[in-house]
């Protein structure tokens, strides 16, 4: 029976061979159709990865927020017929931080094989660059909008980090980091240790860890740039 590849694709620009491997090049080289959040990063991503592929032989099912969850089951037909289909995220591994979770698990009820290819995700390649607990963590995604709302939940992660020693990861849309930092300055002790990862992989990657009292006055303006957020003893 054909088979349901999660396809990693890259966090930031570059050679993506410094990121994937090889076996990613050879398994998108017999898929036809892809399961994407956007059309047109899709193909632009897989131009790069294989420049002498055939862009409008291919099919594409968009999986965003506008998607009808009645349309999800009839994306694994082709799978049905004998085709492999490819999930590909926007950026890093599929099902994290990313709405290809859902496909996944209606693969699983349908008995489909489920096969996830090597790849960067920002996620882990923080963790382990951050000095912080990579045995007890979690990922708590996207922090609330709204300022008080955000500032409560930056709270109870920076309790739960020290209660339990567990890494409180999370993640924010790139134009609002400003506005993270800054509420992260502004909530949390000067003791707690704060990880920034922005760009990972890319040629201006910063990882950095320090107390969130060392932070202040020398956070870097991340405005509109990928980046990952750890908060940890």
């Amino acid at each position: 029976m054909a088979k349901l590849f999660l396809v990693p694709n890259v966090l930031s620009a570059g050679d993506w061979q410094n990121v994937l491997p090889v076996s990613v090049f050879n398994i998108l080289g017999e898929i036809r159709y892809f399961i994407v959040e956007d059309t047109r990063t899709a193909r632009r991503f897989l131009k790069q990865i294989n420049r002498d592929i055939d862009i409008d032989a291919l099919t594409f099912f968009e999986l965003n927020k506008f998607t009808k969850p009645d349309y999800l089951p009839g994306f694994l037909e082709p799978i049905e017929q004998g085709f492999n289909i490819g999930i590909v995220s926007e950026a890093g591994c599929p099902g994290i931080a990313d709405p290809g979770a859902d496909i996944v698990k209606i693969a699983h009820r349908k008995g489909i094989q489920v096969v996830p290819l090597v790849g960067p995700s920002s996620v882990l390649l923080a963790l382990m660059a951050s000095g912080l607990n990579g045995q007890n963590f979690a990922f708590n995604g996207y922090l609330p909008v709204k300022p008080h709302e955000r500032t409560k939940a930056i709270s109870a992660l920076e309790k739960k980090a020290k209660t339990e020693n567990q890494t409180q990861i999370f993640i924010e849309t790139p134009y609002r980091n400003r506005q993270l930092i800054a509420d992260l300055m502004k909530t949390c002790q000067p003791s707690t240790q704060l990880c920034i990862a922005a760009n990972i992989t890319g040629e201006n990657e910063f990882i950095v860890t320090k107390s969130v009292g060392e932070w202040k006055n020398t956070v870097p303006d991340l405005h509109k740039q990928p980046t990952i957020f750890l908060l940890g003893l």
